[in-house]
């Protein structure tokens, strides 16, 4: 191993097929195993379960469970995101705290930086996918598939009903649900506008304890 620092060797398990690159930092309760290979420069934090994946050149993981996937270089994944089976993450992505992603494609540059459902998609380059944003990507009987531009934001809490294409350049507001194809550069708002009945408060609550 050329210049690799491993921190609480005890507890970090590395498989004999696994690959490794140059100046890698792999922390403590890191299991590695089944044809994985480490690019250079690589931290590895703790909590890391990585199998039969490949991580490009400066990447970091932190506790995340990363699975018959591919990571580009100058990523980052984690905490507590899950890339399952088919998923690859390009170059200068962010894949963050509660992301889980199933059989899709994040493109170079894009995020999705927490709370967030990707399955059977593919996203393209410089995206954003905020927070609370669900791919539905299953009906009940079959799993379809959304394809995503380049430079899209999709807002939070939106939900993406496959099958869709979302052309490049669309903006998706917070709280939309997106069933219907897009055209370039569309701003997609789906939301009703909330109900106010002023101070109608007070009452429901003396109602709901039966005052």
């Amino acid at each position: 191993m050329k210049n690799i620092k491993l921190i609480g060797k005890k507890s970090i398990f590395i498989d004999k097929t696994v690959k490794i690159g140059k100046n890698v930092v792999i922390h403590q309760n890191n299991i590695i195993e089944a044809n994985t290979e480490i690019g250079d420069n690589c931290v590895l934090l703790p909590n890391n379960i990585i199998r039969n994946s490949k991580i490009g050149n400066g990447t970091t993981i932190e506790s995340s469970h990363i699975v018959d996937s591919v990571v580009g270089s100058q990523a980052t994944v984690g905490p507590f995101s899950r890339l399952r089976p088919n998923s690859v993450v390009a170059d200068n992505c962010k894949v963050g705290n509660f992301v889980e992603l199933k059989n899709a494609k994040l493109g170079e540059g894009s995020k999705a930086s927490h709370l967030a459902y990707i399955g059977d998609a593919e996203i393209g380059k410089d995206c954003n996918i905020g927070c609370g944003v669900i791919f539905v990507n299953y009906n009940g009987k079959q799993k379809s598939k959304t394809v995503v531009g380049d430079n899209c934001f999709i807002g939070s809490n939106v939900n993406v009903v496959a099958p869709v294409t979302i052309a490049d350049g669309t903006y998706v507001c917070a709280g939309t649900t997106i069933t219907i194809n897009t055209e370039k550069n569309d701003f997609v708002i789906g939301r009703a506008r909330e109900v106010v009945k002023p101070n109608r408060a007070t009452k429901y609550q003396k109602e709901k304890k039966g005052v």
